[in-house]
Formats: structure tokens, sequence, C-alpha cells
């Protein structure tokens, strides 16, 4: 399917307490060798009258409400970035939401989401999640994990950078039962998509003074699949001598993870696994409501909470962390190239956990959560006025 934006993105920023350093981008120009679209000249963003148009969509459980914060947010600090809401039915069996959805992430070149549920139990229904990351072919999934100096955490002053497959693994979704009783679940590893995940782990690394990139795998009994992955990841470390490059398999990064993150810097794995040690690191420094993740393809990117969770449990209740959120709306600005804006938001976050000491319950505080949205629109509102 022919794609019609291409990619242009600046990833990862280091927030603390002190300094705001924002990190180089990534060179895009050389994540394959034969794109699938030619790339154009200029950010190719849906740009009207100096605004951006930008695709939400809410998901459910807690993904409305933090979603509505983003909206208060933005419009208490006179963001340039219009919302096209759409909302997808959980419970639907056919796909005509999703497909608009697309659509109009298509249209406007980025999205910021919720965890969306699939909740038919028609066989036909596949995960809409995985869906818009395969529909849109964004290939990495990156968090930034770094500690908050004023959140009780079990590690202090840990910054990884975690790199997942976007695209297959595990989640090819591709499952049948050819005899009643045996259910077979086919695990793709390629390549093609091997190669630019490792490219892009590599350039990110350089071109922000990483020194050390960590391969996860379990090639020791997926000898061909992981074997592929960890041997691609081998080759491309070739091409730069200045950085470190090791691999660990999946069980023992998990124990080291808990036991020392301080020994990783970059995190490179294929998909399942980069779920799994996705929720581990962030629940080291304060748990799902704090870190944001990004989903990257060539043409179209996606600003969502790091570990992709739904919340059903305490919709309603005013006491959901809107943190990882909001640093997800940050993001998004600053792929954007709204950089002033980027900074006044995550300024203002790290001012009211780490200053005030606002906090949710989930980090051990008794705030709601429109007591931290409040504070942080104080903020916004406060550093250097409207733009």
């Amino acid at each position: 399917m022919l794609h019609i934006f291409s990619k242009t993105c600046n990833l990862l920023k280091k927030t603390g307490f002190q300094t705001v350093r924002q990190l180089s981008s990534v060179n895009f120009d050389i994540q394959q060798k034969h794109p699938q679209a030619q790339r154009p000249v200029g950010l190719p963003r849906a740009r009207y009258g100096g605004r951006n148009a930008v695709t939400m969509l809410p998901g459910e459980g807690i993904g409305p409400e933090l979603m509505g914060y983003v909206k208060e947010v933005f419009l208490e600090g006179g963001v340039p970035v219009d919302f096209e809401t759409v909302q997808i039915d959980p419970k639907s069996d056919n796909n005509d939401d999703l497909e608009y959805a697309i659509m109009s992430i298509r249209r406007n070149g980025v999205c910021i989401k919720g965890n969306i549920e699939t909740q038919s139990l028609d066989s036909a229904i596949i995960s809409r999640n995985v869906t818009i990351r395969n529909e849109l072919d964004l290939f990495v999934n990156a968090i930034n994990v770094q500690s908050y100096n004023n959140i009780c955490s079990r590690h202090k002053n840990v910054d990884v950078i975690v790199v997942r497959q976007n695209t297959e693994g595990e989640y090819a979704m591709l499952e049948h039962e050819g005899v009643k009783g045996v259910v077979e679940s086919m695990k793709v590893i390629t390549k093609t998509n091997s190669v630019r995940l490792a490219r892009y782990t590599f350039e990110l690394a350089k071109n922000n003074g990483r020194s050390k990139v960590t391969a996860i795998r379990k090639a020791n009994i997926m000898k061909l699949s992981d074997g592929l992955f960890l041997e691609t990841c081998k080759n491309m470390s070739l091409n730069y001598p200045d950085i470190k490059f090791d691999h660990m398999i999946i069980d023992n990064c998990c124990m080291q993870l808990v036991s020392n993150p301080h020994q990783f810097d970059v995190m490179v794995m294929p998909n399942l696994y980069g779920a799994i040690v996705s929720n581990v690191i962030c629940g080291l420094v304060g748990g799902a409501g704090l870190i944001s993740g990004k989903n990257y393809g060539d043409h179209y990117a996606v600003f969502e909470p790091g570990t992709r969770n739904t919340g059903s449990s305490i919709a309603g209740t005013n006491t959901a962390n809107p943190i990882a959120m909001l640093n997800a709306s940050a993001d998004m600005l600053e792929h954007l190239g709204h950089k002033v804006h980027c900074d006044k938001i995550r300024t203002a976050i790290c001012k009211t956990l780490n200053e005030d000491m606002i906090h949710t319950a989930d980090i051990n505080g008794t705030a709601k959560s429109s007591d931290v949205v409040q504070n942080i629109i104080k903020y916004v509102k406060s550093i250097g006025g409207r733009i």
C-alpha cells in the first residue's frame, strides 16, 4: 500500500529536574535502501494556518479522560494543534471505525492514542492496536526510561532506551488449529525488518552519545528466528566500532534489569521481548503512569503511554496518573517541531513531580488526576506566557 508521507523525526528527549537537553535525531535517510515512497522536502504534516492537525484515538479505560487532560493543557498553553478525534468501538464486529482511524493518521501523519481494546469474539476481528502498527508500517517502538528525582522507586538514576521491533515476531497474528486441541502460532522474523531496526538503534546510540547497545534474544532455543535477529545486530555493529555491542538472553535480561538496570544503555529486541522488558523497566522507575512511548515508521508517527495499559479498573475515578500521556503529547510536539511548547510541558511536569511533590496514588501520593493536571497548567501558563 502506497504511503504518502515521509518521516522526519526527533526522538527521545532527556528530561531531568535541573536540565532539559534535546537528543539528536536519527538520520532517516539511511533507514532503508529502497524506501516505499520518495521523501518530500519539509515537514509532511497536515498544517492549516500554522496549526497542525493530529489524529487522536482515545481508546478505552482511562484513555478518554487522559485525552481530555491533554486537550486542556494544550488549550491553556496555546499549543497550535487541532485534534481529529476518532472513537473505535471495542465491541464492534466490523472494522469500519478502525479503517477510518488509519485513513485519518495517513492524512495527518501524526497520532496520539490510548490503548484500544478488541472485545469482539469474531475471529475475523484482529487486534486493532496491532493492525494500526502493521498497516502504517510502524516498525519501531522506542521508550526512554528515566528516573524522576523525588518519586519512590526501586532504583535511582536509571536512564535506558528500549528499542522494540513493532510489527512482527509473535505479533504476526498467524495462528491456526490444524488438529482439534492443537494450536500453532507462527513467529515471524525477517532480515529486512531486523536490518532497519538494528540500523535505527545504532544511529540513535551514535547521535546521542550512547556507548553500548545490548540485543535481547532467545537464540539458544529459537536458533533460526532469534538467531537471524542476533546475527543481523552483530553485523550492523561492525559499522559502529565506537559503540560496544553485547547480547543477553531474555530471561537473564529480566533478572539483570531488576537487580542492576544501570548496566544497560540502549537495548534492542524483537516484539514480544520488548513488551516484557518495557513493563519491567517502567515498573522500576515508578510504574505505568510515567513513561511515554513512540512508534515510528518511514512515513508516520504514533505516540502513546509506554506500557500500553488500558487501566479499565480505575476509569472514571479521577485517580489515573496523567503523566505518561502528557509526556507522550510532549514527544508529539517535539516531533512536529513545536520545541518551545514541548519544553514548557516537560518543565511543568518536572516541577509538579519533583518540586511540588504532587503525586497520584500509583506513585505513593494522595493527589487526584485533576490536581496534577491543574498544577501542570499553572506552570504551562506561567512559563514564558502564551506564544
